[in-house]
């Protein structure tokens, strides 16, 4: 057993937290030596990112926890360095995102999320302007070049088999549909910056109750959420990468929150910015339909769903290397 996996089964076997001098204290005595402290904080660091343990407090305060159902990563793992996250039906009340951790320690990621995420976090005047990368868009040929290696698909499919495959479309997603509801609509939302928490957002769509000191339109957004996911579920044989399904999500999802009602529904035609990024929006009605048109061409034809999906959350926000 490494470092990390002792450090970790230590913080398991406490249920109430550990303090970073008595995991110090114990670690060095199952290691016979002493741990460095800044050995032994880069090992906490590690773990956090990882998803394999939490941090709550500050200073001398911090305590560590185990994350539910989350052990030890196994040797050899398919997915490489990809984290296991915690699945939103794991989550409580406690885990909505107005809790007292930070996104930073809520949100699982890699050493190289981690990086990436220190990229998009630096001040604006650091950033160079960019705009929408059409090489990967053009250059993708579906079939023959894959965005994710055959080990990555091989092991989505294993995770995400249903318990019987053979049943159409939809069906595994009805039968989990008021789970699926909540979590994914809260989730999403949050995305886009909804404050809701999960338990308001429970409240929402099971009472129609609305969470006090919330603006409507947050309100409004995952109502929205909700009626995107039934379209999805309902119609689960009939939708995909075609105009039909993405303008009718974009106009259930944007219902009563644009300034301009007559866009809903419709591929945009007039000049935006995206606060908080130097990333420059394409403006050229003509250029976003063909573009638009050519992903969802290439998407279709794609062989597995989930190079599918990555492709497609590629080519729709395919900004230059990092700079966003």
């Amino acid at each position: 057993m490494n470092q990390l996996d002792k450090i970790e089964t230590l913080i398991r076997n406490q249920s109430g937290g550990i303090d970073v001098p008595a995991i110090r204290m114990t670690v060095g005595e199952a290691l016979g030596r002493p741990l460095p402290e800044r050995t032994l904080m880069r090992r906490l660091h590690e773990l956090v990112v990882a998803g394999r343990v939490r941090k709550d407090g500050r200073t001398s305060a911090t305590r560590y926890f185990t994350v539910r159902g989350v052990g030890p990563t196994p040797r050899g793992a398919d997915l490489g360095d990809v984290a296991r996250p915690v699945r939103l039906g794991e989550m409580g009340a406690t885990d909505a995102p107005n809790s007292s951790r930070s996104d930073a320690e809520y949100v699982p990621v890699t050493p190289a999320g981690a990086e990436v995420r220190a990229l998009v976090r630096r001040p604006m005047v650091a950033r160079t302007p960019v705009g929408y990368r059409e090489a990967f868009l053009r250059d993708y040929v579906p079939g023959t070049t894959w965005y994710l290696t055959e080990s990555m698909r091989a092991a989505l499919h294993e995770h995400g088999r249903t318990p019987d495959s053979e049943r159409p479309a939809g069906t595994f997603a009805r039968e989990i549909f008021e789970r699926l509801l909540i979590d994914l609509a809260w989730a999403s939302s949050r995305l886009e910056g909804n404050t809701y928490s999960r338990l308001d957002t429970k409240n929402l769509l099971e009472f129609g109750v609305r969470a006090e000191g919330k603006n409507a339109a947050e309100a409004q957004m995952i109502l929205n959420h909700k009626t995107a996911i039934e379209l999805l579920v309902e119609q689960a044989e009939v939708i995909g990468f075609n105009r039909y399904t993405f303008l009718n999500l974009h106009a259930l999802l944007a219902e009563n929150l644009l300034d301009d009602p007559a866009g809903e529904g419709r591929v945009r035609s007039r000049i935006i910015g995206i606060t908080g990024t130097t990333y420059v929006p394409l403006s050229i009605p003509q250029k976003l339909d063909e573009l638009f048109d050519l992903l969802l061409t290439k998407a279709a034809v794609i062989p597995d769903p989930f190079e599918q999906s990555f492709y497609a959350l590629e080519a729709i926000g395919s900004f230059n290397d990092i700079e966003v």
